[in-house]
């Protein structure tokens, strides 16, 4: 079999991973973005406003760490989002829809957690 070649990308204009993972990793020629959240890559902190400011600010980081792997949102086929909360799912779907290209399955999950809470 032959082995496929792994990259990691990353890019200072979101913020770097909280966790053991990487912004992003190219496997082929299919790019796992992860782990982003609504914050700001300067501060590292949540933005302020709610979950509307939070969700535009984690497509902004994702479309900063899809800039630094050479694509953008347009290549883009699966998004699976993570709500704390799943009455929050239409205001993160209307963000959501303003980034997409129309063609993205969007899987959503309630995690149950944010960030900053035990």
């Amino acid at each position: 079999m032959a082995s496929l070649i792994r990259k990691v990308i990353s890019t200072a204009k979101a913020p770097g991973a909280i966790g053991p993972y990487s912004q992003a990793v190219l496997v082929d020629r299919t790019i796992y973005i992860s782990g982003q959240l609504g914050m700001d890559p300067v501060s590292g902190q949540l933005v302020p406003g709610g979950v509307a400011e939070e969700a535009k600010q984690a497509l902004k980081n994702m479309g900063e760490i899809l800039k630094a792997a050479g694509c953008d949102f347009t290549n883009v086929v699966k998004a699976t989002v993570l709500l704390a909360d799943m009455n929050d799912f239409n205001t993160v779907n209307e963000v959501y829809k303003q980034w997409g290209t129309g063609y993205t399955a969007l899987v959503v999950k309630s995690s149950g957690v944010r960030l900053g809470t035990s």
